[in-house]
């Protein structure tokens, strides 16, 4: 038994996207310094006695996250995309439970309280909907008796449906972005980019019109004076501070007036604490992650493989693009965790399961790639 889990490790070894582990495992580990640096200010300042409690919890998520990573990794297509689909059914199942015994926070209900630990479905929705969406796409394109895109659009809209009544716009938008995206990678058609380009844009316009929170926050970003942008202000501060060389490892001031400097604002303190440089080097593996996944996805065979990989790139390309942008008032406020990084536990455990889903699609075995040929 102990050769053949040796192996078994040594087989998942030699076809694991090492590249892509290895840049993983750098974010978790940047986001437990900066919890590290942040948990005492934030313990602090609602009153909890250890000040590490945040980086202790932290910690925890993310061992469980990579044992799951890694236990997801090993699995085949067939059954990472299985998995997959059964996520799904459970995230929509738990979302719908969630409108009526879940936890409001701050006027939106979003998290189901079990024990010590609040549980987002929606957080797990979106890798699991970016996979069967690329499989059902997959499958009707090679012809196979089923009504593909029906289905896949059906789920979609579903989950929109679920999102909203939180209600959750931001993770709408993203999640939109995500299943957009895969279907144009799929052999979308021009009709089909302008009419879910109108649709966007019509739901876009709904919702500044109907939800006052999202009104609020675009106002608050075209004219700042119309309202509060104390977060906004101090991440800026933060940002201004850290100039190149940072202020050093727990040397952050602004951490101890921003509320969120533990999730939402993490990116801030990175900023002050470690300067320019370090700023430049998260991106940069962000950059790494999401060019590294494309690139095996234009190498594999298998279609349902190609877009479920670019689908889930995708979603943590754009997860950190809002989550930056967001730090930097590029865009308007959107409390959206920087992958691997932000303190949070749904998030952690449902990022590191998206990400075990690309290194399982992403591993090399017979068939798996095409030949590279020399010129």
């Amino acid at each position: 038994m102990i050769q053949n889990v040796s192996r078994g490790l040594g087989t998942w070894w030699r076809g694991v996207d090492r590249t892509l582990l290895v840049v993983v495992i750098a974010l978790i580990v940047i986001g437990l310094i900066l919890s590290m640096a942040a948990s005492p200010a934030i313990a602090g300042r609602i009153g909890i006695d250890d000040p590490f409690h945040f980086f202790y919890r932290q910690s925890v998520f993310a061992v469980i996250g990579l044992v799951g990573m890694l236990g997801v990794s090993a699995l085949n297509p067939k059954g990472a995309r299985r998995l997959a689909v059964i996520a799904l059914g459970c995230s929509l199942l738990l979302m719908v439970a969630t409108l009526f015994i879940g936890n409001e926070v701050k006027g939106a209900t979003r998290w189901i309280r079990v024990g010590p630990l609040s549980l987002q479905a929606s957080e797990f929705l979106k890798p699991a909907l970016i996979v069967t969406a690329a499989w059902l796409f997959a499958e009707e394109k090679r012809g196979a008796p089923i009504p593909g895109r029906a289905i896949a659009f059906g789920i979609y809209i579903v989950s929109i449906g679920l999102l909203m009544a939180q209600p959750d716009f931001g993770q709408t938008v993203l999640l939109t972005l995500c299943f957009g995206g895969v279907f144009f990678a799929s052999g979308l058609s021009w009709l089909w980019v302008s009419v879910l380009g109108g649709l966007a844009a019509t739901g876009s316009t709904l919702a500044y019109f109907t939800f006052p929170h999202v009104a609020s926050r675009v106002d608050r970003f075209i004219n700042p004076e119309s309202g509060d942008t104390y977060q906004i202000d101090q991440a800026i501060e933060a940002i201004s501070r850290g100039g190149i060389a940072g202020a050093g490892p727990g040397e952050g001031e602004v951490k101890n007036f921003l509320p969120d400097a533990h999730a939402d604002f993490i990116f801030a303190v990175a900023a002050e604490e470690f300067g320019l440089m370090a700023s430049l080097a998260i991106i940069g593996l962000f950059a790494i992650l999401v060019a590294r996944a494309w690139t095996q996805a234009m190498r594999l065979q298998d279609n349902f493989a190609q877009l479920a990989v670019a689908g889930l790139a995708l979603q943590f390309a754009l997860q950190a693009l809002v989550n930056i942008g967001v730090n930097l008032n590029l865009i308007p406020p959107k409390g959206m965790t920087l992958p691997f990084v932000s303190y949070g536990g749904s998030s952690m455990l449902a990022l590191a399961f998206g990400a075990g889903l690309l290194l399982a699609f992403t591993r090399r075995r017979p068939g798996a790639y095409s030949l590279r040929h020399s010129s």
